[in-house]
């Protein structure tokens, strides 16, 4: 036998125990059926028939009552997600994942039922999970953090947000990514990864905001006319907010400019145009009233030396 193996005559592979095992089973059982009656070999038959005709009842009622008992799971938990109000698309999602998974693990029940060995199964659901885990490392990061972003809502479809680097108003929340829409009309696609764990700038949040000017008028101007000209226009524009009150106060003296802070609460609706309104009435009424708007300038003295 060594020199056959040596000189390639059979296969190198040299037999388990376990498979040894297997073969004198397999002799042992050929060789009791072969000293047996007709009559005994048909009852052992229809004996064998019986056992697994039950096995297999026992493994459809087994497989019916799981379905069952997947349905009432699945009824229960979309239940809690529609209480508390999780997103449509997260919902269907959530919904299919545990459906997978509670049929993944009833179909090796019923496979160990059966007298099939389980573990190569088990086995191969877990290698396989481990490879698409490491090959989809990126991806699962993004679904991770759109479950987390559908749950907790940083934000919500039409906010106006800056993250990433990004800025735009949220078009639509999806499982991997959300969909920013610019001022300008521009599509940009952020991986929900970043937004989940970075610093999020949500500007509609909350109902109001602040409003934030700085007006110069020139030195020599009247400051307590400029005060009461910001006043008035504040004061007639109802989109200003009265509670919390406008706020007007000299902020600082600058190099060609005596600078006024001006600060006012809005609708968040309203910011940009009650921003841009009142940089436009100031540049038109300031004149109205002799007040400068200056401007950097510089003074030039030439001196001419005697010869």
């Amino acid at each position: 036998m060594l020199d056959l193996l040596i000189s390639g005559g059979l296969p190198t592979t040299v037999p388990t125990p376990a498979d040894t095992t297997k073969v004198v089973s397999f002799f042992e059982k050929l060789s009791s059926a072969s000293n047996m009656s007709l009559q005994q070999l048909l009852e052992q038959m229809v004996s064998g028939i019986i056992h697994i005709s039950i096995k297999i009842l026992i493994a459809l009622v087994i497989f019916w009552v799981g379905k069952w008992l997947m349905k009432k799971i699945r009824k229960f938990v979309s239940g809690i997600l529609i209480r508390r109000n999780v997103e449509l698309s997260l919902r269907t999602f959530l919904l299919s994942l545990i459906n997978i998974s509670l049929m993944l693990i009833l179909l090796v029940i019923v496979i160990g039922i059966l007298g099939v060995n389980t573990s190569s199964f088990v086995a191969l659901f877990a290698s396989a999970g481990i490879a698409v885990g490491m090959a989809l490392s990126g991806t699962l990061q993004n679904f991770a953090g759109g479950v987390m972003v559908l749950l907790f809502k940083p934000y919500k479809v039409g906010d106006y947000i800056e993250a990433q680097g990004q800025s735009g108003t949220v078009k639509e929340i999806q499982i991997f990514n959300t969909i920013l829409n610019t001022p300008d009309n521009k599509t940009i696609i952020v991986p929900n990864g970043g937004l989940s764990t970075g610093i999020i700038n949500n500007y509609s949040k909350e109902g109001k905001r602040r409003v934030d000017w700085t007006f110069g008028i020139g030195y020599g101007d009247d400051y307590d006319k400029a005060k009461e000209v910001l006043s008035r226009m504040l004061n007639e524009d109802t989109r200003v907010l009265k509670d919390p009150a406008y706020f007007i106060a000299l902020h600082s003296l600058g190099d060609s400019s005596v600078n006024i802070v001006v600060r006012a609460w809005v609708a968040t609706s309203d910011y940009w145009s009650v921003y841009f309104d009142m940089n436009e009435r100031v540049y038109k009424e300031f004149g109205k009233y002799g007040l400068n708007i200056p401007f950097p300038q510089m003074d030039v003295h030439v001196i001419k030396e005697q010869e």
